[in-house]
């Protein structure tokens, strides 16, 4: 198995309901995103996905989110819009894109700041 990892970035901001601390208030962070996709096997000319391709794809997740204010996105109607359900989101609609018989996203890693990430795999 092979496993292919992409980066990319958006920023967005965001506040953090019931959160006792100045994450409560509305403040910004300029995210970094992993994607973690494991390849089974590769094609005539030995590549598994071509990077291109993958990144189109997970660039089209992250503008649902990039200089949003994330709250007010349906989807943290009923979640604060915290690292780690922003990484679950982000798995769950970027594998609806690519898992096939060849492709299965392994995980994302969402990062906040330099110093604070989190990884969202379902295993």
């Amino acid at each position: 198995m092979f496993v292919i990892n992409i980066y990319s970035h958006f920023s967005a901001a965001h506040r953090l309901d019931g959160y006792n601390g100045a994450c409560a208030n509305i403040h910004g962070h300029n995210w970094k995103v992993r994607l973690s996709v494991a390849c089974i096997k590769t094609d005539s000319i030995g590549m598994t996905i071509d990077f291109k391709v993958l990144k189109k794809q997970f660039e089209k997740i992250l503008s649902e989110f990039d200089h949003k204010y994330l709250n007010d996105l349906e989807i943290f109607s009923k979640h604060n819009p915290t690292s780690e359900f922003i990484a679950k989101i982000i798995f769950e609609k970027v594998s609806t894109l690519l898992n096939n018989s060849n492709f299965k996203v392994k995980q994302v890693e969402v990062w906040e700041s330099e110093k604070y990430s989190v990884v969202y795999s379902p295993d």
